[in-house]
């Protein structure tokens, strides 16, 4: 199956382009939504964080409490490394359980992270890079999380650069504001991917597999 890298910075609109794509009945395995599924109370990664990292990390009910641990982590490149240590392979096996599971004419992978990760790359076909001004990136998530400027531009300092994010693309969508632009431009890969995944599964036929 065709597999794609949907990623982009924080605030560039990547859960609304992918419930686009799931429009048009893709296959859609988002990693954001694993890691809070493992982090919730109960999930699998909370035994091996409380462990790591103690009980202040851990929220009344049992999930991770995201604010102390993003701010531990955002202090703390070691205590950034020991909780990626858990989750990260985490997050991969439940996301190669989905994919296997998955049913569509392609299916896409949304990772946040695609580019700093150094390892999503190479597992899929093609990155798709949603994109939008820096600008733009911080007002949305001003407003949607009731974070601060500072904040926001903390989270960015530690992410990919928007060039590094464009030079890794394959495909860019254009994320501005203009709902109409957005659902034209999946629909226009949509197609696209579609003739992809075809010839991928006539090579695949062709091999033998």
């Amino acid at each position: 199956m065709l597999t794609i890298g949907l990623t982009g910075g924080i605030g560039s609109g990547k859960t609304t382009v992918a419930d686009l794509f799931a429009a048009h009945g893709v296959a859609i395995i988002d990693t954001d939504l694993i890691a809070h599924r493992i982090t919730a109370p109960g999930g699998a990664a909370m035994p091996a964080i409380q462990l790591a990292f103690g009980p202040t990390v851990v929220a009344h009910d049992g999930s991770l409490d995201r604010a102390r641990m993003r701010a531990l982590a955002f202090s703390n490149p070691q205590a950034k490394a020991r909780l990626e240590a858990i989750t990260h392979p985490l997050i991969r096996a439940e996301a190669e359980r989905e994919a296997n599971e998955a049913a569509g004419p392609y299916l896409v992978f949304v990772v946040p992270l695609l580019v700093e990760s150094g390892r999503w790359t190479d597992r899929v076909d093609r990155v798709l890079v949603v994109d939008c001004p820096e600008a733009v990136q911080i007002e949305r998530v001003m407003r949607r999380n009731n974070f601060t400027r500072d904040q926001v531009e903390a989270i960015m300092a530690k992410q990919a650069t928007r060039e590094a994010r464009l030079a890794a693309a394959h495909d860019v969508i254009v994320n501005d504001g203009a709902t109409a632009s957005l659902d034209s431009e999946v629909s226009r890969l949509h197609e696209q991917y579609l003739k992809l995944a075809n010839a991928k599964q006539e090579r695949e036929r062709a091999c033998g597999r």
